[in-house]
């Protein structure tokens, strides 16, 4: 049995593991700050909605 081998195998896997989890730790920190951002642009709308009911509901066309 090759115990060097093993460990160094033992080592690397675990190191992959960590990279792995922390590159994941950092896609759902960007996601969520990206949907709170999103959460902020949908409450900007609404309440230029509750502002002015008529904008953006009717348009003139000539044609």
């Amino acid at each position: 049995m090759d115990i060097a081998g093993l460990s160094m195998s033992l080592s690397a896997g675990r190191v992959q593991t960590q990279v792995s989890t922390a590159v994941l730790s950092n896609a759902l920190d960007m996601n969520e700050m990206l949907g709170q951002g999103l959460v902020q642009m949908i409450d900007a709308a609404a309440m230029e909605q509750s502002v002015n009911p008529g904008v953006g509901a009717n348009f003139d066309m000539r044609v």
